[in-house]
């Protein structure tokens, strides 16, 4: 920075208001650093800022997968705060082996980052203890366990209660349960959701289906169902990646006049034919609060703030919401 300042004639500190393009220089003087800057190949040093000003402008964001959706849309919007911020993110997918999460986001912790995004996938973040007092962690749509940190999470339960509660006022009275084979936190508070509606309605949540599978198993369970003597009449899809499964198995199976709702909307649900109805989490809403929480927690670190988020879901029906006559 100093030769560039040397070579444009200007000062250190005109050279640095001229990078963070501040109003107050002149066209004359940022025509003269810029010309400078190319004529010697400048590339500003981010580490070497980060440790001048004492803080890092980047904030990262771990998530199980960067493929899905949901966690894409969560990415889009914690990335949306962060520019208004004047932060970068670093993004990276955790994968569904809890073995892999500490060591994957210690690696993060490492590295010059402000603040840091998680989606837990193991069921201990004890780890996280001896960072917190140096980088503020917020995690988002699962709980953490053992660590002191911000929580944002959507009405899982609630969703779940709101989508059964759908399929049973159309009529239905045999409602299959749809889940991932993984023992995440959401699926375990849809199911609570999805029992307490069957409950609540006086049906016996042992009588109806239940199927907790795999990708590659998905299609064959539907299947067993669809075959048994009493079949559902309608399905809950309790997470966005099984709902684009069960589409598929339901359209190989020639399976059509089911009754669907999707925890987690996913992409063209709503140009299938029949579209899908979905209870929506606005995953993007989710990534937005969790970024500004995280980086408010960097510029006040003894600021007071809510540890517990919990967002309302929306049910939103579309052509999949059809009585048992229909079907």
């Amino acid at each position: 920075m100093h030769d560039v300042a040397a070579h444009a004639g200007v000062s250190a500190s005109t050279v640095s208001r001229v990078f963070r393009n501040e109003e107050s220089v002149s066209k004359a003087t940022r025509k003269r650093v810029n010309d400078a800057m190319a004529a010697l190949n400048y590339v500003p040093n981010m580490m070497a800022r980060t440790f001048r000003e004492g803080k890092a402008s980047l904030l990262a964001i771990a998530v199980p997968s960067i493929a899905d959706s949901f966690f894409a849309s969560v990415i889009e919007g914690a990335d949306s705060i962060a520019k208004t911020h004047g932060h970068a993110i670093a993004v990276t997918s955790l994968g569904d082996d809890p073995s892999r999460e500490r060591p994957i986001v210690e690696a993060l912790l490492r590295r010059q980052i402000s603040s840091l995004v998680l989606v837990p996938i193991a069921s201990d973040q004890s780890y996280l203890s001896t960072w917190l007092p140096h980088t503020p962690v917020v995690v988002i749509d699962r709980e953490a366990t053992g660590a002191d940190v911000d929580v944002f999470l959507e009405d899982d339960r609630g969703g779940a209660i709101m989508a059964v509660n759908h399929l049973l006022r159309l009529g239905h009275q045999r409602i299959a349960f749809l889940g991932a084979d993984d023992a995440v936190a959401t699926t375990a508070r849809r199911f609570d959701g999805y029992r307490h509606a069957i409950q609540d309605a006086g049906l016996s949540v042992e009588d109806q289906p239940v199927l907790f599978a795999g990708p590659s198993h998905i299609q064959e369970g539907i299947a067993g169902m669809l075959s048994a003597q009493d079949p559902p009449t309608a399905l809950f899809s309790s997470n966005a990646r099984t709902s684009v499964v069960v589409v598929r198995a339901l359209q190989a199976l020639k399976a059509r006049g089911l009754a669907m709702v999707s925890f987690g909307d996913f992409p063209m649900a709503d140009a299938l034919d029949p579209s899908v109805s979905v209870i929506d989490q606005d995953p993007f809403r989710l990534g937005q609060a969790a970024a500004e929480r995280a980086l408010n927690r960097v510029a006040d670190p003894e600021g007071s703030f809510e540890n517990l988020t919990v967002f309302d879901v929306n049910l939103i029906p579309r052509g999949s919401s059809t009585p048992p006559s229909r079907a």
